[in-house]
């Protein structure tokens, strides 16, 4: 990771990150590539149906910014969320039986791939309707002022939603009322198959806030360090009680926008050369070697990482569907 030390993040503002943390970071984030992988497989055997966006690639992103959280903070993402939920710590069983439609699942096999949610964690979900999430992420970040909190609400969406009108809307009411909301774009270039050059008039989505006078950052997504660097940055801005922040995080899916996207728009020889070298994982790798840490040390984590997935995989496919009755559930909330 060219310009990275060890004795803090890329970018020199954050605190050292240890050995352990980073191996911490490796084995959250190898966690998030193998369920990937296996979800992928199950799609293809048809055990997962509907829409499944996969997070290959952009784990980075999202390990990143968690380390940098502490409990209690609020996360809130679109629909390409699974690695977002097993970054907050919600188990990789209950998030893979939600996938395949299962009453083991988080949202009891109701929600899916896109839309599945964890009160205990502090995840308020996947959202499919582009942009959306943007705007109920600056409503948590008001109910954390409005209590008097110190939490930070972090608010994922993609560069396609960017020009979306509510947010916009978002960071003018976030900006107003000094909101403590992390806007994290994570900008994978290309939207649902059209390039950001195409789709966007603004060449640096990190100045996009500007208007409204929010901080902004733009962050290599694909170096773990540089993520936590401006991680730690921008939490400390929002507990400060500074207002909102803006990090647009320049990463890069591996595979399709879904599993039904054959990704003709791009070359194969631009994703080959972005896995070869840049990959957010074998960067890590190498830096945890320069650290001293064995190659034992990552083979068990290894081992222990895909034992989790193999289990996450037997208990979906375990689990029974749901209840009809279950129809006739979560419709209605009396106050």
């Amino acid at each position: 990771m060219s310009g990275t030390d060890l004795t803090g993040a890329a970018g020199g503002n954050g605190p050292a990150m240890t050995p352990e943390l980073m191996k911490q970071a490796f084995r959250d984030m190898l966690l998030i590539r193998r369920f990937e992988e296996k979800a992928g497989q199950l799609y293809g055997m048809g055990l997962i149906g509907g829409f499944c966006h996969l997070y290959i690639g952009q784990e980075a992103v999202v390990v990143g910014m968690q380390l940098a959280m502490k409990p209690g903070d609020k996360v809130i993402t679109s629909y390409r969320d699974h690695g977002h939920m097993l970054a907050a710590g919600m188990e990789a069983r209950g998030v893979m039986a939600e996938l395949t439609g299962r009453s083991g699942g988080y949202s009891r096999g109701k929600g899916g791939s896109m839309h599945m949610f964890s009160r205990e964690k502090n995840f308020y979900g996947g959202h499919g309707i582009v942009g959306a999430q943007v705007a109920l992420g600056a409503g948590l970040a008001f109910a954390n002022k409005y209590r008097g909190t110190d939490e930070v609400a972090v608010t994922y969406f993609g560069e396609g939603a960017s020009s979306q009108g509510q947010v916009f809307e978002s960071f003018n009411l976030a900006a107003l009322h000094k909101l403590p909301c992390i806007f994290v774009i994570e900008n994978n270039r290309y939207g649902m198959g059209t390039s950001i050059e195409r789709s966007s008039a603004s060449r640096d989505l990190s100045r996009n806030a500007e208007p409204w006078g929010i901080a902004s950052r733009k962050v290599d997504g694909m170096d773990l360090f540089a993520v936590h660097d401006a991680a730690v940055e921008a939490v400390a801005h929002c507990r400060a009680g500074k207002g909102p922040y803006l990090l647009e995080m320049e990463t890069y899916r591996y595979r399709g926008h879904s599993m039904s996207d054959p990704a003709k728009y791009r070359q194969r020889a631009e994703v080959d050369e972005m896995r070869r070298t840049r990959d957010p994982i074998d960067a890590l790798r190498r830096e945890l070697a320069r650290a001293g840490v064995d190659d034992d040390a990552l083979a068990a984590i290894e081992t222990e990482v895909k034992a989790v997935v193999t289990d996450s995989a037997t208990f979906a496919q375990e689990s029974p569907e749901p209840d009809p009755s279950e129809l006739w559930t979560d419709i209605l909330v009396e106050a």
